[in-house]
């Protein structure tokens, strides 16, 4: 019988240690490439209720909430000149969280630390290291009182009017056509521009 391996267990073998090791890693290694294929459900697959985040946003103040769903974490971040800007907080890369960075790029970054990957944050397109494609939004409006909400998703590379028209194409063919969001099912919507105001004034 080979010697054992570890003081904590005098039963354990090193190449039950090793054993034990490449189960793990081939586990992770799968696991990443499923994150990375983007395999695994994600922001701006589905639409939800609108859900209020931050009762105020003042500049350069972030607010983190789940939505679409309760698995799904985003942020929020009030930009320097005013814009609010919502992004899943799940890099694309391995999945890890996304931090806000205020003294990163040329208006603060999203940043993830896993692996350096760096998002600009007026648009969640990918500035930096391995992630392969920018972060799914999340569309935050303000209403009249300050208070923030979330009303719908994009997909990365997707504009916030395709992504709730699509949701709302999906949900209500008829109120989207009334919204302008006439394209066909599965193609690029081309939604006016008063699409987020119609979005909110239907909820």
């Amino acid at each position: 019988m080979p010697p054992a391996f570890g003081q904590g267990n005098p039963g354990a073998t090193r190449r039950d240690c090793l054993r034990l090791l490449a189960t793990v890693s081939g586990g992770l290694a799968v696991g990443s490439t499923v994150v990375a294929a983007g395999v695994l459900p994600r922001h701006g697959d589905g639409g939800a209720d609108p859900l209020k985040v931050a009762d105020q946003l003042d500049p350069g103040e972030t607010v983190t909430f789940e939505y679409p769903t309760a698995q799904d974490r985003a942020i929020g971040i009030r930009l320097a000149n005013g814009a609010v800007v919502g992004y899943s907080s799940v890099c694309t890369h391995r999945a890890c969280g996304v931090l806000w960075r205020p003294d990163g790029g040329t208006a603060g970054e999203l940043y993830c630390p896993c692996h350096q990957g760096t998002f600009d944050v007026r648009t969640g397109d990918v500035t930096g290291g391995p992630p392969p494609r920018g972060l799914p939004k999340v569309v935050l409006v303000e209403d009249s009182a300050g208070g923030i909400w979330a009303i719908g998703t994009a997909r990365s590379g997707e504009s916030e009017e395709n992504g709730l028209c699509r949701q709302l194409r999906e949900r209500d063919p008829q109120l989207a056509d009334q919204a302008g969001c006439n394209d066909a099912p599965g193609a690029p919507a081309s939604a006016p521009a008063s699409a987020s105001a119609t979005a909110v004034a239907s909820t």
